[in-house]
């Protein structure tokens, strides 16, 4: 099915002390800006029964809109954070009519890192240091946003001239505390760049961190792994011990672990140190994502992340009050200030 022009109820989640997930229903906003960049969307579903060596499994909520789906697993009300990753969304695979994309306005973020990755499709990043970067497939953007960054995702003009697809997906990561107020960061890394390895039984693509020693180009502020990882029937491999926090994402297919079948868009949590042997059941895609436990709790609103809430009011009140910087080409429109109550200290 092609997309056109959709609108969903949204939830906004915040947490704190790595798991008190709170949720507020509010307004209706257009699709594409509800599953793009910041904390509205979906709720995840609860876990299923852990096996021994497994923190927690999370099903995510996932919705279809149009023929598009979005599967959010984090933050979890069980899990806000695995590692540095505090939000972890896929979008699609989907497709949009002619005429039609993704057009995610102006918007703000402190405290937190986006990350992008793309299966397929394209989107064009503007953003309040005068970056203009269009992300194809391969890519992956890095933006840190410290004391405060603005910035929209939309699809091109030229696109828009045919259907075009989308799949893929959105993360934030925590910033470490000493850093949430540092001056705000840029990097892309081109498909080209990211190390890429590969055997009879499997692929992979390095996205941020180390791994069997290849090095991501990007760097990151806090300790983090993000693999993506495509592997034949049969196909096994070992889950590092030496990563603190470690999670798969099932992109596509079926697994074995310890004799229990895992499926698609699942997020299995495993516990430090526990010995993991992955199976491919079928031909699979997942991503492997973690890093070392982040240096405290977080709080979540809107597009914020902060270990303060009187920073959050602050940046609130500088977005209400034009305070933030504008984005270059993208002037006109901007994204309005939630009507929601904020979290609560402590």
């Amino acid at each position: 099915m092609l997309i056109e022009n959709v609108t969903y109820e949204i939830i906004n989640i915040w947490c704190f002390a790595y798991g008190d997930t709170r949720m507020v229903a509010n307004k209706f906003l257009s699709y594409q800006e509800a599953f793009m960049s910041w904390l509205f969307g979906l709720v995840p579903g609860k876990c299923q029964e852990c096996p021994t060596e497994m923190e927690l499994i999370i099903v995510p909520r996932t919705v279809d809109i149009g023929g598009f789906e979005v599967h959010r697993a984090l933050p979890f009300q069980e899990k806000c954070m695995v590692g540095p990753f505090i939000f972890w969304d896929q979008m699609g695979p989907g497709e949009f009519v002619t005429g039609r994309g993704v057009d995610v306005r102006p918007h703000p973020h402190i405290g937190l890192s986006t990350v992008t990755y793309l299966f397929d499709g394209n989107m064009d990043h503007k953003d309040s240091l005068g970056n203009d970067m269009r992300i194809m497939p391969g890519d992956v953007n890095l933006m840190s946003a410290g004391k405060g960054i603005v910035h929209s995702e939309r699809t091109g003009q030229d696109i828009r001239q045919n259907p075009s697809r989308l799949f893929g997906i959105q993360s934030w990561l925590a910033q470490p505390e000493p850093l949430e107020n540092s001056e705000p960061e840029f990097s892309h890394a081109g498909a080209a760049e990211i190390p890429k390895f590969s055997n009879k039984e499997l692929s992979g693509h390095l996205i941020l961190g180390e791994f069997q020693g290849f090095q991501s180009p990007l760097k990151t502020q806090w300790e983090t792994l993000y693999l993506e990882l495509k592997m034949k029937k049969g196909a096994s491999i070992e889950i590092p011990t030496t990563i603190e926090e470690r999670a798969i994402f099932l992109v596509n297919g079926s697994i074995e672990i310890g004799g229990t079948k895992y499926h698609n868009h699942q997020m299995m949590v495993f516990c430090p140190g526990a010995q993991v042997h992955v199976k491919a059941i079928e031909n699979v895609h997942l991503i492997l994502l973690g890093g070392a436990a982040m240096d405290g709790p977080r709080y979540i609103w809107w597009n914020f992340v902060s270990s303060s809430v009187d920073r959050i009011k602050s940046a609130a009140a500088d977005w209400a009050n034009k305070k933030f910087a504008i984005v270059p080409g993208d002037e006109k429109e901007f994204i309005p200030l939630p009507d929601i109550p904020f979290p609560k200290d402590g």
